[in-house]
Parts: C-alpha cells; structure tokens; sequence
C-alpha cells in the first residue's frame, strides 16, 4: 500500500505556511519543505522560514540542512524527502509536503528517474537554478537553439523533460529527439494536492508588504553577512531575495531600486509558479483571498476537503 501524502503547492505569499500549520495540526502531520532555498541555514528572512512560533510544535524537515556553499541537486532531495516522507508515515503521521519549487515537489512527488550514467549534476544544478531563477520560457528558448525537434515536442512548462532534453545534448552532443520519449510519470504516494490561489492585484500587495516586512526585519543584514563571506556566485545565492541587492553593495544602485527589484522579481515568480503548477500536476485550487478576513472559514473547507479525499482513498 502506497503512503499517503497531502501536498500543497501555491505562489509566493499565498499563505501556504500558515495554512500548512493548520492541517498538521487537524491532520496529524509533519511539514516536509519543498522550497529549494530554505534548506539553507543563514538564510531565513528572505526565504520566509517558519519561526519556531509559527511552527507551534509542528515538526518541519528539510529545513536548514545545508549550508549555503553547498550546491543541493533535485536529485538529493528527491532521496532526502522520499526519505523524511517515508519516515512520518511509518510513524503514523501523516506527511504534508508544502513548497513553491515545482520541480523539487515534482521530483520528490513522481516516478522520476534521475540519470545514472554520465550525469553531470554541476549542469542539472545550473539548469535548476536557471528555471528558479528566469523561469520556464528561458529555459525551453535553450532548448530551442540545441534541439529544435524536441523543443516543438516538448511543452515550455514541462520542466522536467526539457531539462532532461539538455542534459542528454550536453551528455552525447546529440539531439534528445533521437531517444526514445520518457512515458509521463505517476506519483509513488496516495498524493492529495491542493493548492492556494489569489487575485493577482491582491496577491501582488501581499508580496509587495511581505517585502517591506522583510526589510524590516533585518533582510539586509542577513542578505550583507552572506555576501561578505564571498558567497555571491554559490547556488543558494542566486535566490529572489539576496541576488537583487549585490548591485547595492557594489554601489550600482540605491537601496530603494534593489527593493524594487525585488519586489518585481517576486511578483514575475508568483506568476510562472501559479502557471507551472497549473501544467505539471493535477491540483485541486482553492482562492484564499477572502481568507485574509475569514481564515479559519477557509482553512476549514480545505482541512474537510482533505479528509474526504484520504478517506475515499482509504475505501478504494
């Protein structure tokens, strides 16, 4: 019998922590992140990391794992969190998989096979960030120049397949659309997704006040500790929410437009992650923009939801 497995995808400052504390909490579960950033320790404030109050006792894996001069492929934490998701159900708990990175939770989540053999995980890591950090569109127009046929053949937001179309090419020097096509994958675990949406103008001013909120707090400082340990060109640097402000340390730009430009950034990644989500997996979305006024209202439909969900899987 598979292990069952709740996972909760969304944009950025959708409110998915919150909500992810409130069904482990009615569910019995542990929190596995899916966000390819927070298992850096040193970066808390720009990654939006549980506090240990927000936590309130919910147990959170995969969290502040490694540290940021560590390069991390998708293929580890596909192990680790199989790993962790494993481990909760064999306690009885029940594992809630919560994250803004897709292709981390798609790894994690799906029969997906990482390569083996002459696998370059320098170049899946570059390619990983890549897709973080500019998005689908990019990441197929790379594509586009190496292999034309099978960037016709391959959707921009199956990420999965584009990037193994690049490391093929980059592996043999030959076109991806000489092999033969990968079978689309199924998840491994009795998988509930849900998944958390907003009107855009009111998501925006969420990112937008969670930015300030952010300043606030000392993100500057956190951002300037990384960078004075010269670790502006690791992977973990590259996140949104660090990389915008090496121009200001550099005298390039004032504060005020490298806040901007966060604030940009993170609006453009809302946006491509609500759209990969909507392509990738078969999510059932629930608009949380009346819950900023009624949340125990929503998060009780949604905690209901589940439930039935688990229980129909339990009788088939």
């Amino acid at each position: 019998m598979k292990d069952k497995l709740v996972v909760l995808v969304g944009p950025t400052a959708v409110g998915k922590t919150k909500l992810s504390i409130e069904l482990a909490k009615h569910l019995n579960g542990e929190i596995v992140n899916g966000d390819a950033f927070q298992i850096y320790r040193g970066m808390d404030i720009g990654t939006a990391k549980v506090s240990v109050e927000e936590a309130g006792g919910v147990p959170h894996h995969l969290v502040d794992i490694r540290d940021p001069g560590d390069n991390y492929s998708a293929a580890e934490y596909q192990r680790d969190a199989r790993r962790a998701i494993h481990g909760i159900a064999e306690r009885r708990k029940l594992p809630i998989l919560v994250g803004g990175t897709g292709f981390y939770v798609k790894a994690a989540v799906y029969d997906y096979h990482f390569s083996a053999n002459g696998s370059d995980p320098a170049y899946r890591a570059e390619l990983e960030e890549f897709v973080d950090r500019e998005g689908a569109t990019a990441l197929h127009a790379k594509l586009q120049a190496v292999d034309p046929s099978s960037a016709t053949k391959i959707h921009p937001n199956n990420t999965v397949r584009v990037i193994r179309a690049l490391e093929v090419f980059h592996e043999t020097g030959k076109p991806f659309s000489l092999q033969q096509p990968d079978e689309k994958p199924l998840p491994i675990f009795d998988t509930v997704f849900i998944g958390l949406t907003m009107g855009r103008n009111l998501l925006y001013q969420r990112i937008d006040s969670r930015v300030d909120q952010m300043i606030a707090e000392g993100l500057l400082d956190e951002v300037q500790l990384l960078y004075s340990r010269g670790l502006k060109d690791e992977q973990a640097l590259q996140a949104i929410g660090y990389k915008e402000f090496f121009p200001y340390f550099e005298n390039k730009c004032s504060l005020e437009q490298a806040v901007e430009r966060l604030k940009q950034n993170s609006r453009h990644y809302a946006k491509r992650q609500f759209t990969w989500f909507q392509g990738q997996m078969d999510v059932q979305w629930f608009d949380m923009s009346s819950a900023l006024d009624q949340f125990n209202e929503k998060a009780g439909e949604i905690i209901h939801f589940v439930k039935e969900r688990l229980k129909r899987s339990s009788s088939s």
